[in-house]
């Protein structure tokens, strides 16, 4: 049996290889006759300056955007696995400003709505992309905040084992379907 909607989020600092894993778990999903949808990382296109320079206005707008995204895709379909979640998001924020009070009930209720996270941890300096700080200090900064919000509010997520990279696919598709997200099915392909 499978649960009617599942949220899955790929969470970790820059550079870490979530998108290619939301897209490699979208695919196998796929091949099984999963209806599925990837909600890509939104600060990529945020207006205002991200990375070090960003600020509260900068966050605001990724988090919002995140939460309008994710609501779009689940009210079309089942499974829904995106780049990012809105507590990771939150990290570079507060790495930038400290907590922001208004926004803690919203970054607390709306991360108790994943069905899964998985932390995908930092195994090598980030590689420019135009876009993303390139800064292997910045990133180690958010990696750890990250794994200090998760702690602290007791928040689980799959983490994945920084020696096993080949392996992350296939740990995170038998957690997908041992957790009863998607039919117990041969695959197609």
């Amino acid at each position: 049996m499978t649960r009617s909607t599942c949220k899955i989020a790929f969470i970790g600092s820059h550079g870490v290889g979530k998108t290619t894993l939301c897209y490699g778990l979208a695919a196998r999903l796929k091949t099984r006759d999963v209806a599925v949808e990837v909600v890509h990382e939104v600060a990529r296109r945020c207006p205002l300056p991200i990375n070090e320079e960003t600020s509260v206005a900068a966050q605001s707008w990724i988090l919002h955007a995140q939460i309008a995204e994710e609501l779009v895709a689940l009210a079309r379909y089942p499974t829904v696995i995106c780049d990012r979640s809105i507590l990771d998001n939150y990290v570079y924020l507060l790495l930038a400003a400290g907590r922001q009070e208004p926004l803690e009930p919203l970054v607390q209720a709306w991360t108790a709505g994943y069905d899964l996270l998985v932390h995908v941890p930092v195994i090598e300096q980030p590689s420019p992309d135009g876009i993303r700080s390139a800064d292997p200090a910045f990133q180690l900064a958010v990696e750890d905040r990250l794994r200090r919000e998760l702690t602290d509010r007791g928040i689980g997520a799959l983490q994945l084992d920084p020696g096993r990279r080949s392996s992350w696919l296939d740990v995170v598709e038998r957690e997908v379907f041992a957790r009863g997200f998607g039919p117990i099915q041969l695959p197609l392909l």
